[in-house]
């Protein structure tokens, strides 16, 4: 399952001065070729997501769980994709949730990616953010910040038990040269892929569940790859050639 924040050529900013940094002005999830199953937008207030027919989950109160920043939301009890939303009810991030039921059922997650992904009430979540984790459950954004900074600033990866343990995505392709992150194929119409730390060999219950997506060399989008069947209409299913990495 894939997340675009729908980038865009933006103000130069930090790590280069030949390359734009992106603005992401919308959020839609899941790649396809076209149809209403694809590049699906994704609503950015809780105003907008209540309209849509998104409901609350979990606590009302910003990180009581102590587990992740943001209040839950999700549409038709399809935890696939649970919005994350700052106290003043803007965007502030994204996750996945299994259902503690069916992961007991398949064994997956294995404790081996136990975190990244966490229990947390009935689920285990995969959690990414768009905003300052520590600014998600204090200040949150104003209206006037958001009208400028659109569905985020950053991506950030939670790496741990609690939301104080990110991972700051470089924004810039190069920035992944010093990391783990390994490259892969790239994909038309998704962009150059990055697997972690990924190697022929490796132990497939070590296998980590997000892949970055760069275009031009600049980060545009991110996703969740899970070893396990699941059923929603936000999964894609690719051919195992898609998986290749690079020799």
């Amino acid at each position: 399952m894939d997340f675009f924040p729908d980038t865009a050529a933006g103000p130069v900013t930090g790590e280069s001065d030949t390359l734009d940094k992106p603005d992401w002005d919308d959020l839609e999830v899941t790649w396809g070729q076209g149809g209403a199953k694809s590049f699906m937008k994704q609503p950015r207030t809780v105003q907008e997501a209540t309209d849509a027919g998104f409901v609350q989950v979990g606590s009302s109160v910003c990180g009581e769980n102590g587990v992740y920043n943001g209040i839950a939301y999700v549409k038709d009890e399809d935890y696939s994709v649970t919005l994350l939303f700052d106290v003043n009810g803007f965007i502030a991030g994204i996750q996945h949730g299994i259902p503690k039921q069916d992961a007991d059922t398949t064994g997956y997650p294995s404790e081996k990616i136990q975190p990244p992904m966490v229990l947390v009430e009935d689920r285990y979540v995969l959690t990414a953010y768009f905003t300052d984790p520590n600014t998600i459950c204090s200040s949150g954004r104003t209206r006037s910040v958001f009208n400028v900074e659109g569905t985020g600033t950053d991506l950030w990866l939670q790496t741990g038990n609690t939301a104080s343990e990110v991972t700051l995505i470089p924004y810039y392709q190069t920035g992944l040269n010093v990391t783990n992150w390994t490259e892969g194929k790239c994909f038309p119409t998704m962009g150059k892929h990055y697997w972690y730390n990924v190697t022929v060999d490796m132990d497939c219950d070590t296998f980590y569940p997000v892949f970055l997506l760069y275009n031009g060399g600049k980060l545009n989008s991110f996703g969740w790859a899970l070893l396990t069947g699941l059923d929603s209409v936000n999964y894609e299913h690719p051919i195992i050639p898609a998986l290749g990495v690079s020799a």
